[in-house]
């Protein structure tokens, strides 16, 4: 559902070189784990996406989160999850501001965090 989002996003907005190609987070490539921190922005030191707090929230169909990431950033504060801030890395002038935020119930985001493989399960660990 991202996926598709981010894509339409992109070419109603002319961000077409390339526009989609994007994919989910592969758990068993995945090294950012716990899996429930990350996405929940914890610890704030992540420098996985080049600046304390931004995420890798998509990877590149192909597999490799770095060929072709959306990242963006994740607070977690009172009863809400908000996913904002989203950038294209390798294109850094694209204008991403108009793309969410996304706000989520924290009570629902967690029960869906819990039902993400773990990295160990995953052959990770």
């Amino acid at each position: 559902m991202l996926t598709k989002l981010v894509e339409q996003f992109e070419y109603r907005h002319g961000l077409t070189d390339p526009a989609g190609g994007y994919d989910g987070l592969i758990p068993e490539f995945f090294r950012y784990s716990p899996l429930d921190m990350y996405f929940l922005g914890e610890p704030e030191t992540f420098h996985v996406a080049g600046a304390p707090g931004r995420i890798f929230i998509l990877g590149c169909e192909c597999g490799e989160v770095g060929c072709w990431p959306l990242t963006c950033l994740i607070n977690a504060s009172g009863s809400d999850v908000v996913w904002h801030n989203f950038e294209q890395p390798h294109r850094p002038a694209r204008d991403y501001s108009s793309f969410g935020p996304f706000v989520f119930e924290l009570r629902q985001y967690e029960e869906a965090l819990r039902s993400l493989p773990s990295i160990e399960a995953a052959g990770g660990g």
